[in-house]
Parts: structure tokens; C-alpha cells; sequence
């Protein structure tokens, strides 16, 4: 089998990017839109393991490594709902990085998961995420321009990803992204919402 190598990504967020964008749309067309509308599962036990649940899927992705300003992410585990308290118990809770409540049912469903494990932990946050992205195709990295709001906040995000990092760190200086902070999904969602500050 051909191993699956993680890519390497930068992404930002901003109210409006602008040359950025213009810079994007004239190097490369737009190649797709894809809207999502995802939850994603904010725990003050971890900035390290990014989890969200999107089409009735738990997708984790852990945070593997830092080069030259770009994170690597890879990832942990996909579950499907209803899920069984024993995968909730030793995959999911461990990526919150806090310990597991005390489960009342042998299998859960996205509601009970949400409203029964989610919203009553004091440590963990359920965060409504809807995205729309226009993709591009930069210096050969993977591109986008997203819309997204978050708990309806409106904020739009850009990312360049790739396995080769000096293709990405190139990419961001045709397309002017090398002064913006790079900043994930994780810590960009708890910034918004209070978690961690700016």
C-alpha cells in the first residue's frame, strides 16, 4: 500500500483578505465550492487534538509537528454514529485531554452524545461551524478562501496545505500570506468564543 503522507498547512483568519484573495483567483480558477455545516467539540483539556463531527462522522485529527511556521496535522480516528461507550470512552475522551464522565448507555446517538455527554461537561463546548470554500490549485499546494461562521460569528479564513513545505512557504509569498499569522481551526474557534485569548 502507498503510505499516506500528512500534509503540512497554513491557515489564517481575517474579516476580509483582499489581495490575498485577489492574488488567488488570478493564479488559479476556482477548481470547487463545497459547503459544510459541522459541530466542533472544544475542551479546555487540549489544543492539540482537533475534533468535529460532520455527515454523522467524529473525525479527530491530532497535531503532529511545527517546520518553519507550518503544522502538521494528522489523522486519529473517524467513528460513525450511534457509537459504542466503549469507543467514547477510551478514543474520544482521550483526545479531550479530560476524564471521561460516568455513561449511562451501552451506545449513543449524535443527540444523546450531544446533549447528554457534550453540553452538561463543564470542560467541553459544542461549537456550530457552517463553511463555505472556494478551492484553488497555488504553486501545487492545495488553496482556499473560505466563508465560515461560527456559533454565527462571520469570519473568513485562507490556507495554503502540501506535503512539500518550501512549496507552501512559496505559495504564501505569491499570494502575500507570509505576514499573517498562521492559526488552525482549534485555537481560531476558541478564540472566538472566549476560550483563549487573542
Amino acid at each position: 500500500m502507498t503510505e499516506i503522507k500528512p500534509r503540512f498547512e497554513f491557515r489564517t483568519f481575517a474579516q476580509n483578505f483582499g489581495l490575498v484573495e485577489t492574488k488567488m483567483r488570478k493564479l488559479s480558477p476556482v477548481e470547487k465550492i463545497r459547503e459544510s455545516s459541522e459541530i466542533y467539540i472544544m475542551s479546555a483539556g487540549n489544543n492539540e487534538n482537533n475534533t468535529k463531527i460532520r455527515d454523522g462522522l467524529m473525525d479527530i485529527k491530532v497535531f503532529v509537528q511545527e517546520k518553519k511556521g507550518l503544522q502538521q496535522w494528522n489523522p486519529r480516528m473517524k467513528g460513525k454514529f450511534p457509537m459504542e461507550t466503549a469507543m467514547i470512552r477510551d478514543e474520544v475522551f482521550p483526545a479531550f485531554g479530560i476524564a471521561a464522565p460516568e455513561f449511562k448507555r451501552d451506545v449513543y446517538s449524535l443527540e444523546s452524545y450531544l446533549n447528554e455527554i457534550i453540553k452538561p461537561h463543564p470542560d467541553l463546548i459544542a461549537v456550530n461551524v457552517f463553511k463555505r470554500r472556494f478551492a484553488f490549485t497555488i504553486n501545487n499546494c492545495i488553496a482556499e478562501i473560505g466563508d465560515v461562521l461560527i456559533n454565527g460569528a462571520q469570519i473568513r479564513t485562507a490556507n495554503l496545505e502540501s506535503t512539500d513545505i518550501e512549496a507552501i512557504l512559496e505559495a504564501m509569498k505569491m499570494v502575500r500570506l507570509e505576514e499573517y499569522e498562521n492559526i488552525n481551526y482549534l485555537m481560531a474557534i476558541k478564540r472566538i468564543i472566549g476560550m483563549e485569548s487573542f
